[in-house]
């Protein structure tokens, strides 16, 4: 049932025409009998759109449960009320944004209700890298800031993400805070929070002193020749990539023409994720035409780094863990001392490779507003494409620098008449095969991954592709020992004498994702026949937690 009043005290406040006009037609098709405008109505209000560690983020349009000017709003004012709260007030709060459709809008109304709450606000004078942002939070000694993006989600979404002085992302008990101030300047009208317009913008400053740090991760004498092609998939990486291959001397990538300049509506990929399948499409073809010898992707915000190689069968994408590792040898390889760290749902070779290098290593829940706490962290990776090179200054993951360091790496080897695969397979031969995978599950209704997580809890498989498994529920939290003790959290893990598997919810989208991992050792079979073996192994991970799920 619809609550019409709560629907125009809506509208009464919202102080954007175009999400006004949306919702008026939306009740004039309800009221005519249109079935998609009623449900389209009660979902909108059915609820609040939830602020968690991730900030906020979801689909744009009218109502509490959409992203708007409302929405938005309220989450600006609900976070002035917690920094104050901390004795916070008069301190900066860099503020930046994406491309995407009414980010700027998002990104004044929160620079205007900051400044009216007694904070000194940086709102970015254009669409800004979210990497570049979250650096601007130590740079200029801000006690909070805000990125408007929703980073690799499908253009009819938007988000809001948050982080506090220290350069991280949220993480409970204050994302929970923080919620409940929103809730309770969601109690009263829009219109009695305050407004300001003397905030500052910030623009050359920020971007010249990223750039000046990281030109700074690239030694003078790193060759600097390849043949590599770039697609910044229609986000906002673009002109800091240019500059940076400018200034670092790198060979000037072939970039993707149809993918190179924002695009709200992304038009060339229904989800602008370099993980997607057809994603990287038009680069490879790129790549092929250039007889090329890299491929580099940023997601929409550049805060994500994926790489597509050439080999016998054609070009592929590595996978997150195989990046993962590569840039961790590198560091390691070149002495860095410090914790190496990935999230739970990420491979296990980083571990083992850090204790080769006597140095430590930590398991974090999933997501960089947990690897970047890492205490002394030198590098951190999750499998999701995500990597940060340079804790120090961004301890988020950072899609631009990590091109750099893989175009580093690349050089290098090519000036040694080597690749990325053939380093991947030195690997390989030292530690054995390690192979990963995901199962993931899309649902249009939310219930489904609460039962399917419910249908695991209750009844687990006790043995997986014919290995006893140890099955442990992450709600309780868990002590993994040295490897560090993780918070609770909804997800399973299985383990057994060669293989991993977390199942969980994902924290972004309405799906179920299964991380899978098989481990192989090559010191008695080759490593063509070691590889087979892990794929065999994933398969059957992929089938026996599929009818674990109830998934046909």
């Amino acid at each position: 049932m619809i609550d019409t009043d709560r629907v125009r005290a809506w509208r009464d406040q919202d102080p954007d025409p175009s999400t006004v006009a949306e919702l008026d037609d939306l009740v004039r098709r309800s009221d005519a009998g249109d079935q998609d405008a009623r449900d389209e109505l009660t979902d909108a209000f059915s609820g609040r759109l939830r602020f968690g560690t991730a900030g906020l983020r979801g689909a744009m349009g009218p109502g509490p449960n959409r992203m708007n000017r409302v929405t938005v709003s309220q989450a600006a004012a609900g976070l002035a009320r917690y920094l104050a709260d901390q004795g916070l007030t008069g301190g900066r709060v860099i503020i930046g944004y994406d491309a995407r459709h009414k980010s700027s809008l998002f990104a004044t109304d929160s620079a205007e209700i900051l400044t009216a709450a007694g904070f000194r606000p940086l709102l970015t004078d254009r669409p800004t890298p979210t990497p570049v942002v979250a650096f601007g939070i130590k740079h200029f000694g801000c006690v909070a800031g805000v990125v408007v993006t929703a980073s690799h989600n499908p253009g009819q979404d938007n988000g809001y993400k948050v982080y506090l002085g220290d350069g991280s992302q949220i993480v409970p008990p204050t994302d929970g805070e923080i919620a409940a101030r929103i809730d309770e300047i969601a109690a009263t009208p829009l219109s009695e929070v305050p407004r300001a317009r003397d905030y500052q913008l910030v623009g050359p400053e920020l971007v010249g002193g990223y750039l000046d740090r990281a030109v700074g991760l690239i030694m003078p004498d790193t060759p600097r020749e390849l043949r590599w092609v770039f697609t910044p998939m229609h986000g906002v990486g673009k002109p800091i990539v240019d500059e940076l291959i400018s200034r670092t001397g790198f060979s000037p990538p072939i970039v993707v023409r149809e993918q190179a300049e924002p695009d709200p509506d992304f038009g060339t990929v229904p989800f602008p994720n370099p993980e997607e399948p057809g994603a990287l499409d038009l680069a490879i073809a790129a790549a092929e035409r250039a007889d090329a010898e890299l491929v580099i992707a940023n997601d929409p915000d550049a805060d994500r780094c994926a790489v597509a190689v050439p080999g016998p069968a054609g070009w592929r994408m590595l996978r997150g863990d195989e990046l993962g590792v590569l840039l961790a040898d590198d560091t390691l390889r070149r002495g860095a001392p410090g914790t190496y760290a990935c999230s739970i749902v990420s491979g296990s070779l980083l571990r083992t490779l850090a204790t080769d290098h006597d140095q430590p290593f930590r398991s974090t829940l999933t997501g960089f507003k947990w690897i970047g706490r890492v205490p002394d962290l030198v590098f951190g990776y999750e499998e999701a494409i995500g990597y940060c090179v340079d804790p120090t200054t961004v301890p988020d993951k950072d899609g631009i620098t990590a091109l750099l360091r893989v175009l580093a790496l690349a050089a290098t080897l090519k000036a040694d008449g080597r690749t990325l695969s053939d380093r991947l397979d030195d690997l390989a031969l030292r530690y054995g095969v390690h192979e990963t995978d995901q199962l993931t599950v899309r649902v249009d209704d939310p219930a489904v991954i609460t039962r399917m997580m419910g249908r695991l809890r209750t009844d687990p498989p006790m043995t997986l592709v014919g290995q006893p498994v140890v099955v442990r529920d992450l709600d309780q939290g868990i002590d993994l020992g040295p490897d560090g003790v993780l918070p609770p959290t909804d997800g399973i893990l299985f383990t057994g004498e060669s293989i991993k598997v977390v199942a969980r919810p994902s924290g972004t989208e309405p799906k179920l994702k299964c991380y899978l991992e098989a481990r192989v050792p090559t010191d008695d079979r080759s490593l063509d026949e070691a590889r087979r073996r892990a794929a065999e192994l994933l398969t059957g991970l992929r089938r026996q937690m599929s009818a674990a799920l109830g998934v046909d």
